[in-house]
Formats: C-alpha cells, sequence, structure tokens
C-alpha cells in the first residue's frame, strides 16, 4: 500500500458502558497491530443501538483507507443488530442468505438451528466468512476493510490475527521510539513541541507530585535519525535552563 491504513475499533456492547463486562478488545488489538509496525487510529465503544451504529460505520468508513475491527452484535438475539446495520451502512440495506454460513451452522446445530441460529447466516451481499475457532458459528467480513466479530475475546481474537496475518501481512514501517522524563512543567517545553513535524507523533503526559511537576516526554516516527535529532531539542533545552531529567529505556 501506498499510505498505510487507518485501523479503527468499534466495540459494540451496552453491556460494556454499563459496566457489566469489561472491554477486553482494545488493548489486544493495539497491541497486535503494534507487534506488525501499525497503530490504531482509533477505537468507539457504543450501544447496542442501531441508528448510533449505522452512523459510526458510514463515520468510519467515509475515512480514506480505513479498516473497522468491530466486535459484539452479530448473534441471533433481539439485540443483535450490526449484521443487519452493516448492511445498511456499507452496502444496499439487504441481508441475503449466506449458502456456506447456513450449511456451517446446520451442519454443527442439526434442527437447533431452527428458528433462531439460522439467522445468522443472514449477511449483507458479498460477505466472506471469518472462521469461528470456539464453536464454528462463523463471523463476516466486507471488501477486505471492514471485519464483524463476536465480542467474545476467545473467538474474536483468533480472528484479529488470521485477518492481520493473511490480509495485512506486509506490516507497517518499523517505528521508532524515544522517552525521557523531566521535572519541570510541560509548558516550559511546548516552544520545543511546536517545532516538531507533523511526521514526528509527540505524546507529551504531565504530572503532579507532592515534590513538584514532571512531565513524560515521548517522541516516535518511522525516521530513526529524525526522531533522535528532535528528541535532542528536547535534552538541550532542559539542560541550558538547568532541569534535571532522565532518558527511559524503550
Amino acid at each position: 500500500m501506498e499510505k498505510e491504513p487507518n485501523f479503527f475499533a468499534l466495540i459494540i456492547g451496552t453491556e460494556i458502558l454499563n459496566r457489566r463486562r469489561e472491554d477486553k478488545h482494545f488493548d489486544f488489538l493495539s497491541t497486535e497491530l503494534l507487534k506488525r509496525g501499525y497503530k490504531l487510529k482509533g477505537s468507539f465503544v457504543i450501544e447496542d443501538d442501531p441508528s448510533l451504529i449505522i452512523q459510526t460505520l458510514k463515520f468510519l468508513a467515509s475515512i480514506p483507507k480505513s479498516v473497522i475491527f468491530s466486535f459484539g452484535g452479530i448473534g441471533s438475539t433481539p439485540d443483535d443488530h450490526t449484521r443487519k446495520c452493516a448492511a445498511v451502512a456499507l452496502r444496499d440495506g439487504m441481508l441475503i442468505e449466506h449458502t456456506k454460513a447456513a450449511d456451517i451452522i446446520k451442519k454443527n446445530l442439526g434442527e437447533r438451528a431452527y428458528p433462531y441460529p439460522i439467522k445468522m447466516a443472514q449477511l449483507p451481499k458479498r460477505a466472506k466468512l471469518l472462521h469461528n475457532p470456539v464453536n464454528n458459528m462463523p463471523a463476516f467480513y466486507l471488501d477486505d476493510r471492514y471485519f464483524f466479530m463476536p465480542g467474545f475475546p476467545q473467538m474474536s481474537h483468533p480472528m484479529v490475527e488470521w485477518i492481520l496475518d493473511n490480509i495485512f501481512p506486509e506490516g507497517g514501517k518499523k517505528r521508532y521510539r524515544r522517552t525521557l522524563q523531566a521535572l519541570c512543567r510541560e509548558s516550559q517545553l511546548i516552544d520545543v513541541m511546536e517545532s516538531l513535524p507533523k511526521d514526528i507523533e509527540l505524546s507529551s503526559l504531565p504530572k503532579l507530585y507532592s515534590d513538584g511537576p514532571r512531565v513524560s516526554i515521548s517522541l516516535s516516527g518511522t525516521n530513526k535519525q529524525e526522531v533522535e535529532r528532535y528528541f535532542q531539542k528536547f535534552i538541550d533545552k532542559l539542560q541550558k535552563e538547568n532541569i534535571s531529567y532522565s532518558v527511559l529505556k524503550e
């Protein structure tokens, strides 16, 4: 790809927002992306609300080179809206029976596939299947960009690994990071922050302790020499103003 994909997590579940269940997807997805030289562009946790799901999908799909990892809402219960919402947001709004998905469900459940589990075979047009390593009930994806998986981590996380290994196997560009902690206020380093180019990612984390303020400065980029050069600017500023600091190991 000329430009790396913009990866997004869409975590659908009222039970996460009302604290009945703890989210496990953000940490896993962001870690797996970083292992491969990618990064997560954004993460959204939303209710099982059809209009909200549709609008969020449309928004994320409108972003150039967006890739959506959606977790939750693809089952057969009344609160599972994601299959229909994906059809509305990304296709023509229609769900059709995916023959292979229906065959898998019937093979695994027999008569118990009816009347409800078989509904999971109703998918947007031109959907492809994702294997479920736990119970074989398939998930699905569209256009090699939009991936819809169960909310259960033990099912969806192996799917994420398969997607990254098979659909995005080239990996991203290697990123370099340098981090320091200084015994000063964040505002004392803003002039150096403002000198950074767009391709240098800045993270500035201020903290206030009983013995005074501290700030953690972290720079990241794909050009090692450039990262080092701008990192040195922070060190030069700290040394010039006689501010104590420590460089952290990555």
